[in-house]
């Protein structure tokens, strides 16, 4: 068994989607990033990198090139999947910080989203959603772990 952490903050700003974990959140404001800015996405990928001892996002998706920029989030997780290798996925625990708006009706949209995307089943990917009770209204963090076997 192996464990990882993954962590990503997101300036939020007119003008952008707010995606979480490749589902877009009803919101005026969006995630400011060099790809789509999907903080949970880019947890989840240092989570398994992390796990897999292998770097993080910025190593293998820098944000000087290019490629990536605009890219959609679900396209670096499909490929992060691809360097599994022989290790598999047993379950992936998330949580999403932001104050505005309210995730509660969105969480099995999300989970859905990173079903598909993973080829995980719903049953083995949390998505919790907490605020920041009002310290950190412009912002959205994530934080994700994988356990792999």
């Amino acid at each position: 068994m192996r464990i990882g952490n993954g962590w990503d903050l997101h300036r939020l700003v007119p003008g952008r989607k707010l995606m979480l974990g490749g589902y877009q959140v009803p919101s005026p404001v969006g995630e400011a990033g060099h790809s789509d800015g999907d903080v949970l996405i880019h947890a989840i990928i240092d989570a398994i990198y992390g796990a897999l001892a292998d770097g993080d996002i910025g190593s293998h998706y820098p944000d000087t090139d290019p490629r990536y920029k605009g890219i959609d989030s679900q396209k670096l997780l499909e490929d992060t999947m691809a360097h599994l290798g022989t290790h598999h996925i047993e379950n992936l625990d998330s949580t999403v910080i932001l104050q505005s708006p309210k995730l509660r009706d969105h969480i099995d949209s999300i989970r859905a989203s990173l079903a598909q995307t993973t080829g995980l089943s719903i049953e083995q990917i949390s998505v919790k959603a907490k605020t920041t009770e009002h310290l950190l209204e412009d912002a959205v963090i994530a934080q994700a772990t994988v356990l792999l076997s």
